[in-house]
């Protein structure tokens, strides 16, 4: 059988362009490396997620090489040991997100022309615009699933639609202090959207509010991953199919090649193949994918792939609030399970210093997750760093958890593209399958770190403010393996670019890229809803293209 179109993951980027094409009748078929979970199959095992990781590979069987090169010039290289794997299942990380959904800022298309170069970076601007891209982050609104409360504010990005389809979630009570306390400082307290549905609908069900999003599928079905949307579509979906390789001529791909779980080898042809197995993994399987027409990889004859790859930069921090501190009413309040800490910051999306205007972020603000794992390894020392066990371990784990709850921030700010963070593959080390194994590079940029550096400490005045105790917080050089772009951005140079504007390969006329590989740079946001909505542009895209065909 040739489908009309077949696509390689069934994550954020992959599963609107199912979900479109598949209701509109043509055939369509998706190859997911991991297994085919239903919401009854999910839980909230910690162990099973915290220390035996069941949603990745086994880095013993499947790894990356890791070479970082660190801001004293010390390179060192992990094999084995960094895992960059987010999400092997069907619906792929979208899966474990949290869902704070963020749109780009209609700058954020032109970071170049509005902010101007920054030596050692590759900033460009993007071949689209945010106008193009708004009517489909108002689909994710609504096909996938976004709750909210739309506040208008000095960055507020056009919206087509005024309000939210889903209201927003239930709030904890402690929002009013931190609402209270951003005013007192001049400053504009937002509601957080989430990809989280906030009554029954679109055969899901709502939030029931365990509070446990963050690296844990959810079990109601109230989170927009990728999964439901699959759920929901007539798309045929073949789990366990680890692709390792796309068969081209000079022109067109013709076939993937996959293993099943016992590492026999099938092939899948298509009129149209769409890569999203998330931006590492699918410049691997381009690099891999060299041909006598390619032999630098698939569509890789300008040696783009795999280059300017990025993260999410920024920082982390938290306050604590102790009960012995606060009111019967307050205490209680606090620590009522469940609700969310929904907020956030976007003051400082643009900020001026020494009469520069500069490119800031975003400052999300939630309760500590309520995995109990990490927060008992934490209590294992003294803070001389004796090691605690017994009675006086008990006494420690109850001050700490039972006694008080933190407050985290997560700054969000862009990790510029340079030519020192980038994907490969080994000519060495090969995993289960027989295939060379990712080489990630990577070395942050100063200016990422001088940005995310302003913006935590504006956090922490708003935590101080808010009385919490035991304020810290850490920006840090190693990127987060949970928000990576990067690896095939679009572009109209072909000598500068691996995609054109419509995501299609420059080399290849059959070829699209559609996870976050396509973006030449990230915003100062989570991705995630950029990736659907670009993804549904996609898929219109190819739609018409398969009516024409007709």
């Amino acid at each position: 059988m040739v489908y009309d179109v077949c696509i390689i993951g069934s994550g954020a980027g992959a599963s609107p362009v199912a979900y479109e094409l598949s209701k509109a009748g043509f055939s369509v078929v998706v190859l997911e490396k991991g297994e085919f979970y239903k919401e009854d199959d999910f839980s909230k095992d910690e162990l099973a997620v915290s220390r035996r990781k069941i949603f990745v590979p086994e880095l013993k069987d499947e790894y990356h090489i890791v070479i970082q090169k660190e801001p004293n010039g010390e390179t060192k290289e992990y094999k084995g040991t960094w895992s960059f794997w987010n999400g092997s299942l069907v619906g792929g990380s979208s899966n474990l997100m949290s869902g704070f959904f963020h749109r780009l800022k209609p700058n954020d298309f032109r970071l170049k022309s509005v902010y101007g170069e920054i030596n050692g970076a590759n900033i460009v601007d993007w071949p689209i615009s945010y106008d193009d891209l708004e009517p489909y982050y108002t689909k994710v609104e609504e096909v996938v699933g976004v709750s909210g409360k739309v506040v208008k504010h000095k960055f507020s990005e056009p919206r087509s639609k005024m309000h939210f389809p889903y209201e927003k979630l239930e709030e904890n009570e402690a929002t009013k202090w931190f609402d209270k306390a951003a005013l007192d400082l001049g400053l504009t307290p937002l509601p957080t959207p989430r990809a989280i549905i906030s009554r029954n609908l679109l055969d899901r069900n709502a939030c029931y509010y365990s509070h446990f999003c963050g690296g844990f599928p959810c079990a109601s079905g109230a989170k927009g991953s990728g999964r439901v949307l699959l759920q929901q579509c007539p798309a045929k979906i073949i789990p366990k199919a680890f692709v390792y390789k796309l068969v081209s001529d000079k022109f067109s791909v013709k076939e993937a090649l996959y293993y099943d779980e016992f590492k026999k080898s099938h092939s899948i042809k298509a009129k149209i193949f769409v890569v999203a197995a998330q931006a590492i993994e699918t410049s691997r399987l381009l690099l891999n994918s060299k041909n006598k027409h390619f032999p630098n990889g698939l569509a890789n004859n300008s040696n783009q792939v795999g280059k300017n790859l990025i993260f999410s930069a920024g920082g982390a921090g938290s306050g604590t609030f102790y009960l012995k501190d606060l009111s019967k009413f307050d205490s209680d309040a606090l620590m009522s399970r469940g609700l969310f800490f929904n907020r956030f910051i976007q003051n400082w999306y643009e900020f001026s210093q020494n009469g520069k205007k500069y490119k800031g972020g975003t400052i999300d603000f939630l309760f500590e997750h309520p995995n109990i794992i990490p927060n008992i390894i934490e209590q294992f020392y003294d803070d001389d760093g004796n090691l605690l066990y017994g009675d006086k371990l008990m006494a420690k784990i109850k001050a700490n958890i039972y006694a008080s709850r933190k407050l985290t921030f997560e700054v969000f700010n862009d990790w510029l593209p340079t030519n020192t963070t980038f994907v490969s593959v080994s000519d060495t080390y090969k995993d289960k399958y027989g295939v060379p194994v990712a080489l990630i590079n990577l070395e942050a940029h100063k200016h990422d770190l001088k940005v995310g550096e302003f913006l935590s400490k504006q956090a922490v005045k708003i935590l101080e403010k808010m009385g919490a105790k035991d304020v810290s917080y850490n920006v840090s050089y190693d990127p987060p393996p949970n928000l990576v772009a990067g690896g095939a951005r679009f572009g109209d140079d072909p000598s500068a670019s691996v995609l054109d504007k419509n995501c299609k390969a420059h080399e290849l006329t059959n070829l699209y890229v559609s996870d976050a590989s396509f973006m030449p740079t990230g915003g100062s946001v989570p991705y995630t809803w950029s990736i659907y909505a670009n993804s549904f542009r996609v898929a219109d895209i190819i739609k018409n293209r398969l009516l024409n065909l007709v």
